[in-house]
């Protein structure tokens, strides 16, 4: 395929906008109940097809993190299927009136919230959010291009075939769920520009994957930036609860973007709760980098370079830094973090709300592991990305935050005079 057929089809899913978007919606729930069953019907199948995925991953000596998120067995497999189970539960919100107002000259004005269009998402390892996304886009009533990564292509592949089996069963072409597959970089040049027929685009990687597309594309970016989340124990903190919430938050899940990174501790705490997070952390066999204070309740550790606290490590190794008060921590978080997901541990209702107001993020905690920042668990069924910036969309981001709004107005022939 060359850049002017690519760009033929992309004008042919915007055509195909208007059929999705006014597909009732027991029709589109019902295709995303399909997708949930041929997935279900189809373990084996998907497995071996990740297979090849996974071995060749090894073979080009991928990190072992980036590894763990291409995996797909039973257990991600039940996952895929309650996620999609939840979004066609979802009550459906198209056409749902936000706001309305009657004018004094009669004229009826209602704000309806409406699909965006056509959606593209770019995003590398994890195969589970090829149907995530394609079962958003559906329940949202849009057309969607899926361009994953080389190194899930066959994983993709499979599953793409899913949901184009479950969109036929219903009559409805398979290309509004359209799945690049060809990795040629002039490609995907062409669809960060193709701004006549694609309405938004959402990256999902690593940083250089953020980079290349917000600098290329001629396209609205929502970002689903890097996860550089602190956890900062003040000095009214639970200590059990603290210690707790440290080892969840880091240790969850390593690879996550909701996982900790950079533990702040209030330095009246800081000889009583570091030591046992060190022998916590050190059994599970975590690499403590910590700051000269840490260092005096910290044995046998790596001391903290200025590079840590600006690193999304994505692994078992954790920066730690002793900090003089709540305002030093929310310092720290203003000028390290990247506005994904942060938490507070205190007692004091006082620095709760301090915390919450102050710092600026997607998703700000207290007493609660970050490792909430989730689609699912935040009720969305899943999530097609976590906004990290400020308009449209911020956080989790579910089907609805896949639509836009319109004015619909209603007249009896008034004119403006």
């Amino acid at each position: 395929m060359n850049e002017e057929q690519l760009e033929e089809v992309f004008t042919q899913i915007k055509k195909m906008r208007p059929l999705i978007a006014d597909l009732p919606a027991l029709v589109r729930n019902k295709i995303i109940f399909n997708i949930s069953g041929k997935i279900d019907e189809n373990r084996e199948e998907l497995i071996a097809a990740n297979n090849y995925d996974l071995i060749e991953a090894e073979k080009s000596g991928l990190q072992r993190s980036f590894i763990d998120r291409l995996r797909i067995d039973n257990k991600v497999i039940n996952s895929m299927i309650k996620s999609l189970n939840e979004i066609a539960f979802q009550p459906d919100f198209l056409g749902d009136v936000l706001e309305g107002s009657v004018r004094p000259n009669g004229l009826i004005i209602n704000k309806v919230r409406v699909p965006i269009g056509v959606i593209a998402i770019i995003y590398e390892s994890r195969p589970s959010v090829t149907v995530d996304t394609a079962a958003l886009a559906i329940k949202s009533g849009n057309c969607i291009i899926l361009k994953g990564g080389k190194e899930a292509i066959n994983s993709n592949r499979y599953l793409v075939s899913l949901v184009h089996a479950a969109l036929t069963d219903e009559d409805i072409s398979p290309d509004v769920v359209y799945f690049l597959s060809n990795n040629k970089k002039e490609l995907l040049i062409k669809l960060l520009r193709s701004k006549n027929n694609i309405d938004m685009i959402i990256p999902r990687g690593g940083k250089s994957l953020i980079e290349f597309v917000t600098e290329n594309s001629l396209i609205p970016v929502v970002k689903h930036d890097a996860g550089l989340c602190h956890v900062y124990i003040d000095r009214f903190a639970n200590r059990d609860m603290a210690s707790q919430i440290v080892f969840n938050s880091k240790l969850g899940n390593v690879s996550a973007c909701n996982a900790l990174e950079t533990l702040l501790v209030h330095k009246d705490i800081a000889s009583h709760i570091l030591p046992a997070i060190e022998t916590m952390l050190k059994s599970v066999n975590v690499d403590l980098r910590v700051c000269e204070i840490a260092q005096q309740y910290i044995e046998d550790c790596r001391p903290a370079i200025d590079e840590d606290w600006d690193t999304e490590y994505l692994d078992k190794i954790l920066s730690i830094k002793v900090v003089d008060n709540i305002d030093a921590a929310i310092e720290h978080i203003e000028k390290h973090g990247t506005g994904h997901s942060e938490c507070i541990v205190t007692e004091s209702y006082t620095n709760a709300q301090k915390f919450l107001n102050k710092v600026d993020a997607a998703v700000v905690y207290v007493n609660a592991s970050t490792r909430f920042t989730d689609g699912g668990e935040f009720g969305l069924g899943a999530e097609i990305g976590i906004s990290t910036q400020k308009f449209h969309a911020r956080g989790p981001m579910g089907a609805k935050d896949l639509t836009t709004i319109k004015y619909q107005v209603y007249g009896r022939g008034q004119l403006r005079e």
